[in-house]
């Protein structure tokens, strides 16, 4: 299972990445293309050979200001992606003070592989999800829920963010961002373009003395034909995001845990309660699990939480529990079980107790008012032999 860090499939990251771009840019003169087609349209009526050659000029007359407002279009993405998705999300960045038990579990993670540590970022959801943002270290962020925080346990918010930290090592975190990039210009551009041509009220062409052309009719049929193929696209390149990225984040998170028990127990949590209220398809395709489907999977961007931990199961020897229900939050729906009403035990311990990264969010209650903090576990005290680790023993089993 040591996935984490693959080079071929960074380079294949790193491909896509520059594929995607120059795509971009394509779609784009597409789009102007389309336009200026419709306006020839209603603007003379000529038969469709010499409104096609007509908007093709136009289109070279264009094509500085669209490579501009393009590139200026990355540019602003490049440096505000974050603010931008934090508006969608609500996520807020959150420093060690404020989240002690998360900060110090992702920085142990990233001192045990000498990784530069992400930004933190928490977003108040009762949903169950995590995803990476950024286009270089700087920029790097992880965004975990308020809930995921509360309901899993530590090892597994530890395989959660070790899921997140393979993603940004392989360069999925890049590809992303550039791929939301391109939907967000292509998505902009064709409502503009409908707009403008509802705002027309769907005249036709100006002059109506000489109708030897007729062209008019079918040249704007296919403008509208090109817009729809584009914008299709934009959407349909989500699908060279290979689904494979996630199973190697799964492993990568097992390479750096050494707990594949973890990992599938976080995706029996997470599974059918990651949906984010009001965040679009894009941001939705980034997080841990997208419980938004396509047409019979088609157009899923994440593999099936069943596949994902049978894969766990069969290459890393974890062992599935099965489907998860959780006690309910306060005003939640979710079904409770017996066996989620005391957390999880594992060798970091529990959610509740303290742990070889610090103090948990009970902990931190107790250091409030001045209560003594309950002594961590030590070596002797986890079961079955174990072997040291950068954070602690793992168990060897």
């Amino acid at each position: 299972m040591a996935a984490y860090g693959l080079y071929s499939h960074i380079q294949s990251n790193r491909r896509r990445s520059l594929a995607l771009l120059i795509g971009l840019f394509l779609l784009v003169y597409l789009l102007v293309y389309a336009g200026a087609l419709t306006a020839e349209a209603l603007s003379i009526d000529a038969d469709l050979d010499t409104l096609m050659r007509r908007a093709f000029s136009d289109l070279i007359s264009a094509a500085p200001v669209a490579t501009l407002g393009t590139a200026l279009w990355i540019v602003v993405a490049y440096f505000f992606h974050q603010a931008m998705i934090d508006a969608l999300t609500g996520g807020r960045e959150v420093t060690r003070a404020e989240q002690p038990r998360l900060y110090n579990i992702l920085e142990n993670l990233c001192i045990s592989r000498g990784i530069a540590m992400p930004r933190l970022r928490v977003m108040e959801s009762d949903a169950l999800n995590a995803f990476a943002t950024g286009m270089n270290a700087k920029q790097y962020s992880i965004t975990v829920t308020s809930s995921l925080i509360g309901r899993l346990n530590d090892a597994e918010i530890e395989s959660v963010l070790g899921h997140e930290l393979t993603h940004i090592r392989n360069g999925d975190v890049r590809m992303m961002v550039i791929a939301v990039v391109i939907a967000g210009a292509i998505s902009f551009f064709a409502e503009l373009f409908f707009r403008l041509w509802f705002y027309s009220g769907f005249r036709g062409p100006r002059s109506s003395g000489d109708r030897r052309g007729g062209g008019a009719g079918l040249a704007i049929l296919i403008a509208v034909g090109l817009i729809v193929v584009a914008y299709l696209l934009s959407f349909i390149i989500r699908l060279a995001l290979s689904r494979s990225r996630e199973f190697l984040a799964d492993a990568g998170s097992v390479e750096l845990t050494k707990n594949p028990d973890a990992m599938i127990s976080a995706l029996r949590k997470i599974e059918g309660r990651g949906e984010l209220p009001g965040a679009t398809s894009a941001v939705m395709e980034m997080c841990v699990d997208n419980p938004r489907e396509g047409f019979g999977e088609l157009f899923d961007t994440h593999p099936t939480v069943e596949s994902r931990v049978a894969a766990l199961v069969k290459f890393a020897g974890g062992h599935d529990p099965g489907p998860i229900a959780l006690p309910p939050q306060a005003g939640g729906e979710d079904e409770q079980s017996d066996t989620d009403q005391a957390p999880a035990e594992g060798p970091w311990g529990s959610a509740t107790q303290s742990g070889p990264w610090g103090p948990s969010a009970a902990d931190a209650d107790a250091v409030a008012t001045g209560q003594p903090l309950p002594p961590s576990p030590s070596p002797a005290q986890i079961d079955g032999p174990s072997e040291p680790g950068p954070w602690g023993p793992h168990r060897s089993g």
